[in-house]
């Protein structure tokens, strides 16, 4: 006489419990981005701490919106070709943007940005940058 495998028994809410947590996480990543998010439109400045770049890309949220100091205009910067560990916080990546217009312009690598917010979307025609107030873009 066989008994049932312990996968058979516990294997089904083993594999609920797994999923449920999963959800957990990109619930709580999803948060945590809306936070950060409104930290920044909110305060206009660099909110720290940031979510991990993990977090971000977990929650949805694959695009940085970036803003060039020099020529005002707005970017998105693909958080998945970022080569930087998962783990890095996003506020760190401010220093290593450069404007590709500006430093055209200047001859050398143009350092001026600063973060907007983290997007599920490039910008686009249709989807255009964040408003930091009413008609400004």
């Amino acid at each position: 006489m066989g008994s049932k495998s312990r996968e058979t028994i516990y294997g089904a809410s083993v594999r609920a419990a797994a999923e449920r947590a999963t959800d957990a996480r990109k619930e709580a990543d999803r948060l945590a981005v809306a936070a950060w998010n409104k930290r920044m439109l909110g305060f206009q400045g660099p909110a720290q701490p940031s979510p991990m770049l993990g977090d971000a890309i977990n929650a949805g949220f694959g695009y940085l919106e970036v803003k060039c100091l020099g020529c005002n205009t707005h970017q998105t910067v693909a958080l998945d070709i970022v080569r930087r560990p998962k783990t890095t916080p996003v506020h760190e990546l401010e220093r290593y943007m450069r404007c590709r217009q500006c430093s055209e312009v200047r001859g050398y690598a143009y350092k001026r940005s600063h973060l907007v917010a983290l997007r599920p979307t490039k910008i686009s025609a249709k989807v255009p940058a964040t408003t930091w107030w009413p008609g400004e873009r």
